[in-house]
């Protein structure tokens, strides 16, 4: 059977008539920018996330652009970020004339390893970027130890980590600046590009409303240059809608998940594949379901059985942020990352979106074991 790795058309079958009601108030309204449905959408996510305010933006990476925008990063200043993520982690970084340091992951969470940091940091370091991966909250308390006695500052990359958190704190309170993306395929996806900035501090609140209209206030009164950044109505009214399930589908993933333990544990590979481990404390959103295997030929057997059988499956990531092209000169990219290299070359997302089957998650692990058997 043909399994997508995310199947966004069962989700929307779901909440249809609720999305077409309020998509039509908006075209009836014509008010498209910003305005009470944006309004409603921040506040209703901020409670959600637990954080004083929230701001709508364009993007998830615009979120962590305009974050460190109001930090105001200057060029050359130094931002310590994770060897392994996605590209915007570090690209944001770059395009403000900032300085990535990258540092090794820890293998087990795939998030930025605390331990490796304080060598890391010098009178340039001006923030670190923890990236909570695949839906699991980084280390922030270890993180929060380093960066307090220092005096940089900390943005949570919470963009796969939107109803994750640590014990009772939930992601987009855990500093005093979370970036979240919206993009279609997150836990809480929008129908289009868009993102947020949760933050408890008003005074940061209040620069990010003012910088996502290009740092004007009042209309056309400009004080800092800031961007087109805003999340518009259309966007906001769907999400609101789909922040009413959120916790929903969360209870989904984390049951497929369990499901899935159970199902590996059976089969004829349980001691080749690790699977996901959600660390004490944490609650996992599991945004995707990555599994590794002892060695790169395993997996790329395994990738190449599930793609034959028409079941989604991708690398995320396949090339470590340091050795991107672009950032091949950077002081720190000639370091060594062991940790990144071998996730990008061992690991393997699987389906996990709430509405899959028992049926389907079967087939994916037999799929699997034939493979790589």
């Amino acid at each position: 059977m043909a399994i997508p790795l995310l199947d966004l058309k069962k989700q929307y079958s779901a909440i249809r008539e609720d999305v077409l009601r309020v998509t039509e108030e908006v075209y009836e309204s014509q008010a498209f920018i910003l305005g009470k449905r944006v309004e409603d959408f921040e506040r209703d996510f901020a409670a959600y996330c637990q954080a004083p305010h929230a701001v709508g933006v364009s993007s998830g990476t615009d979120a962590l652009l305009i974050a460190l925008m109001v930090l105001g990063l200057e060029p050359g200043d130094e931002v310590i970020v994770p060897a392994y993520s996605f590209f915007a982690t570090a690209g944001v970084v770059e395009r403000l004339g900032g300085i990535p340091v990258f540092v090794d992951i820890d293998p087990i969470s795939y998030n930025i390893d605390p331990r490796q940091i304080e060598p890391l940091v010098s009178s340039r370091t001006r923030a670190i970027i923890p990236v909570h991966l695949f839906g699991q909250c980084a280390d922030m308390e270890a993180i929060d130890r380093i960066a307090g006695p220092a005096g940089f500052a900390v943005i949570e990359d919470a963009a796969q980590a939107v109803g994750g958190g640590i014990a009772e704190r939930r992601a987009g309170s855990l500093a005093p600046l979370a970036c979240f993306s919206f993009f279609p395929s997150k836990n809480l996806g929008a129908f289009g590009d868009a993102g947020a900035v949760t933050t408890s501090d008003r005074e940061m609140y209040e620069k990010l409303i003012d910088y996502r209209v290009h740092g004007m206030r009042p209309k056309y009164y400009h004080h800092s240059v800031g961007g087109n950044f805003r999340i518009d109505a259309l966007q906001a009214a769907i999400l609101h809608i789909k922040l009413q399930y959120l916790d929903e589908w969360t209870k989904g993933r984390q049951r497929n998940a369990d499901l899935y333990r159970g199902l590996f544990a059976e089969s004829e590979i349980a001691d080749r594949v690790v699977l996901p481990e959600v660390l004490p404390r944490r609650r996992h959103v599991f945004n995707q379901f990555v599994i590794r295997f002892p060695e790169a030929s395993i997996r790329d057997r395994a990738m190449a059985a599930l793609r034959e059988a028409s079941i989604g499956c991708e690398v995320y990531y396949p090339v470590p942020l340091p050795h991107q092209h672009c950032f091949r000169d950077l002081p720190t990219a000639r370091n060594e990352f062991p940790n990144a290299v071998a996730a990008s070359q061992q690991t393997l997302a699987i389906p996990i979106y709430p509405e899959l089957t028992l049926d389907q998650m079967r087939e994916v692990v037999s799929t699997i074991e034939r493979g790589i058997r």
